[in-house]
């Protein structure tokens, strides 16, 4: 059994580092703009892959605001944003989120697929967006130019991902966009190439030998060697592709029979767009601030000092309401949480009345039965009490009752003696009921036997 094919080649995976220090530009339009402005957009974001969103749909209402929003979360360090007026067609270059912003004005430009269509066999393969391309600055250099075109350089430059030759794959290096300064007009040109690598010393049917996939038909030919001679005259480019011209590759290329050490050419193909623009100013935020550069107005120093100071004012206007309405939120939230605690002591002191009343309610619910069960034991006092107690005259006859009852014991020996024999008369009553309970109880006994003596 046969094993499996084993991954020679690896891929390395940049660290999140490298992937912070990436520059990712985002391309949108801003307002209305007519088809072949949008059509231009999604060009340019095709130039700038695959460090961009190439998808993206906004919409006629957002905001510079709504785009440095979300800056920080897709790590965006710039801004192209195009729009449209009845002057022409205009382009800013910003950094996010602070700036400084570029504006340029569109003078021309050309869609990518008219580029291709003027090419007789159009190169197109999307394998080539899949790495950053190259940038060429062309005639930006010197100090007599201003300062103006140094940090519009240095702006273009950190556009696009830096390289490091020593280290870098040389396949990665598949797409060129090129910057180019005219003096004379003062325009800068934008073009975008991909990098194609052909033989030398060769015509150029052998070219297509070489280069080609499949081999060319020779059915019109009776010998290989007319197919060569034919074409043996060299053409323009075969000239361009000479030995001064050419180059040995120090790796390994994208292609066929591009291997190490080998001679080859190098040529450029146009990919499109084209654009031809014009530097009208230069702002010191992002599409705000003070303006370091302007191609008609010019201000004297007074003038400069003078909106210097409005603008400070401006912004000390602006720091001293942010305060404002800062303490005006927090008054806010006092005063609401203030509101919140005084509904909270209100509903509880709501329950707890709601419970004395209740408990107020049952408490008065047995204060009303409570004086009839008094009445009762109160009845039955009456009638459980002795004389001696109910013909007491009042509380305040402390031992009268005694006093009495020894001045009756002082008065005669006859009383007492009635009394004696009133005793005796009801202590020989009392044995008498007796007396009569046990007779009526005794012939219910009888009874009882009787009927005892019937059942049986």
């Amino acid at each position: 059994m046969g094993h499996g094919r084993k991954k020679k080649r690896t891929h390395a995976v940049p660290s999140q580092e490298e992937m912070e220090k990436i520059p990712k530009t985002l391309v949108v339009k801003s307002g209305s703009v007519g088809r072949s402005v949008g059509a231009l957009v999604s060009d340019v974001r095709h130039v700038m892959e695959p460090n961009t969103a190439s998808k993206l749909k906004e919409r006629k209402t957002n905001k510079i605001k709504d785009y440095i929003a979300v800056s920080s979360q897709l790590g965006l360090t710039h801004l192209m944003l195009f729009s449209q007026t009845e002057a022409g067609t205009n382009l800013r270059i910003g950094r996010i989120p602070r700036g400084p912003t570029l504006y340029f004005r569109v003078n021309k430009y050309s869609l990518a697929k008219d580029c291709l269509k003027l090419q007789r066999t159009p190169h197109v393969s999307d394998a080539e967006y899949k790495t950053s391309p190259l940038i060429i600055l062309n005639n930006f250099a010197g100090e007599e130019k201003g300062k103006e075109l140094k940090l519009m350089t240095a702006m273009l430059q950190n556009m696009f991902p830096a390289i490091n030759p020593s280290t870098m794959h040389l396949s990665d290096a598949r797409r060129v966009v090129l910057f180019n300064y005219n003096e004379a007009t003062g325009m800068v040109d934008f073009r975008h190439f991909t990098i194609v690598v052909k033989p030398v010393g060769v015509t150029k049917g052998v070219k297509r030998v070489i280069m080609a996939k499949n081999l060319p038909s020779l059915a019109g030919y009776d010998d290989i060697s007319e197919y060569v001679l034919r074409e043996a005259f060299a053409s323009e480019s075969d000239v361009e592709d000479g030995p001064e011209n050419s180059v040995t590759l120090p790796q390994d290329y994208v292609g066929r029979g591009n291997t190490k050490n080998e001679q080859r050419a190098i040529r450029l193909l146009e990919l499109g767009p084209r654009m031809e623009l014009r530097l009208m100013k230069i702002e010191g935020g992002l599409c705000e601030g003070d303006i370091l550069y302007h191609n008609y107005l010019h201000k004297t120093k007074s003038q400069l000092e003078k909106e210097a100071r409005m603008r400070q004012i401006k912004l000390t206007r602006q720091a001293r309401r942010r305060q404002e309405q800062e303490q005006n939120v927090e008054r806010k939230k006092k005063v609401k949480s203030r509101k919140v605690n005084t509904a909270k002591n209100e509903k509880t002191s709501d329950d707890d009345r709601d419970n004395d009343d209740e408990y107020d309610s049952m408490s008065g619910a047995d204060s009303d039965a409570a004086p009839s069960d008094n009445s009762d034991v109160e009845s039955e006092a009456k009638i459980v009490l002795p004389k001696s107690t109910r013909t007491r005259a009042s509380a305040d006859d402390f031992g009268a009752d005694e006093f009495k009852e020894s001045d009756d014991e002082d008065d005669g020996a006859g009383d007492g003696e009635m009394n004696d024999e009133d005793d005796y008369a009801e202590e020989e009553r009392k044995p008498a009921k007796r007396s009569k309970i046990s007779k009526s109880a005794t012939p219910k006994k009888a009874k009882s036997s009787k009927s005892s003596n019937k059942r049986k």
